[in-house]
Order: structure tokens, then sequence, then C-alpha cells
């Protein structure tokens, strides 16, 4: 589908190159954690191309002075390579970041020993929420939840809506059964003891002061 929308048609440019063999070589230029290696063997391998990868999934890479980081080779047609550049080099780009973000911030969360998870939230891009969530786990951190359906949380409109944090709660744990977790974003200590009181497994801490 991401070559479809970025190739809805014709790619005249290509009949530029043609179909002569080449080879291409991918470089990182800054320090970064490598994620997204899957997603893009998967584009390479949809427009016949073949790939060596130099550094594996979830490695750190240093670049140095000089500037530059050997990655990866592809090989294949001239055409088929430009076809796939831009969109695995988004991909690994945006994967990366993500990664070497999350492992930031795990390394800060054991560096001050707090024994707690590192988790992800469902503000991701849309269309791409599963690369940036995978890229999280290369990281290290952990995806929260990855969509409505896996945990129940309950926001400020839903507690607006039903009345008060208890009310929620219940509406929820009726619709969901007894097996579904329920977390609940909280803005005081007085709503936290509430949620916990109404039965919510998780509670969040919104804009509290350390």
């Amino acid at each position: 589908q991401w070559l479809k929308d970025d190739c809805p048609k014709t790619d005249v440019g290509g009949f530029v190159v043609g179909s002569k063999t080449e080879s291409a070589t991918l470089y990182c230029k800054s320090s970064t954690v490598l994620a997204g290696v899957p997603f893009v063997n998967v584009v390479l391998e949809y427009c016949n191309l073949t790939v060596r990868w130099l550094i594996a999934e979830g490695m750190p890479i240093e670049v140095d002075s000089a500037g530059k980081v050997v990655v990866a080779v592809v090989s294949g047609d001239a055409r088929n390579i430009l076809l796939a550049e831009r969109l695995s080099l988004n991909i690994l780009s945006r994967a990366s970041g993500v990664a070497s973000a999350s492992r930031r911030a795990v390394a800060i969360k054991q560096a001050k020993g707090w024994h707690g998870y590192v988790a992800g939230t469902r503000k991701t891009t849309p269309g791409f929420a599963t690369v940036e969530k995978y890229a999280l786990l290369v990281g290290g951190a952990s995806t929260h939840r990855l969509d409505l359906s896996q945990m129940i949380m309950l926001k400020d409109n839903h507690i607006w809506s039903a009345g008060n944090i208890t009310n929620a709660v219940h509406k929820a744990r009726q619709a969901a059964g007894f097996s579904a977790k329920i977390e609940v974003e909280c803005q005081s200590v007085e709503e936290a003891l509430e949620a916990c009181a109404a039965g919510a497994e998780i509670v969040m801490l919104d804009n509290f002061t350390p």
C-alpha cells in the first residue's frame, strides 16, 4: 500500500535510468539505533531487490568525524532501486528515530533506579502506528496499548460524560467484563484514590509534579 501511495500509476523517472543492474549504498549520517529493517526488507523484496545489511536491527550506530556509516547495500534494477529508495529511507528514519528516543528514555529510567515501564502512547502517525510501536520495542520500551481494543483507558472526556470516575469505571467494567484492564487518567490525588476504589487496575497521573 505504501508503494501504491507513492507511485499510484507510473514512475516516469524510472524510464530515464532503465532496468540495468546497479547497486546502491545506504549510509547513516547521525548516531542512532537502527530500526525498521523487517519492513524495509518487505519493500525491497516486493521491488525484486536484494539487500545486504552490514548492521543488525536494534544495534546502535555511532557516526564519527567521517560523517557517515555504511548500513546496507541494495542491488537490482536501477528503476526499482529508485522506486523503493524514498519509502525505505522514510521507514528507517522514522523507526530509528523512535527506537533511539525510547532507548534514551529507558537508559534514564535505569540510571535513576526506577523499576517501572517506559511506554509509548497511542499518539502515533496515522497509517504508520505498527512501525512506530515496533520501533518502541526495538528501543527497549513498551507499547502501552496497540489500539483501543487492547485496554480500556478512561480519559477526562469519558469521565465528564459519565458524571464521575466511579460511574465511568463501573460502566466500562459492565461492558468489558472481568478480563479487561481499566486505566483511568487522573488529575489529582483525590481522583486517583477514587479510581482505585472504583476498581481501576491502572492510574495515569496526568501532569503531576514529580
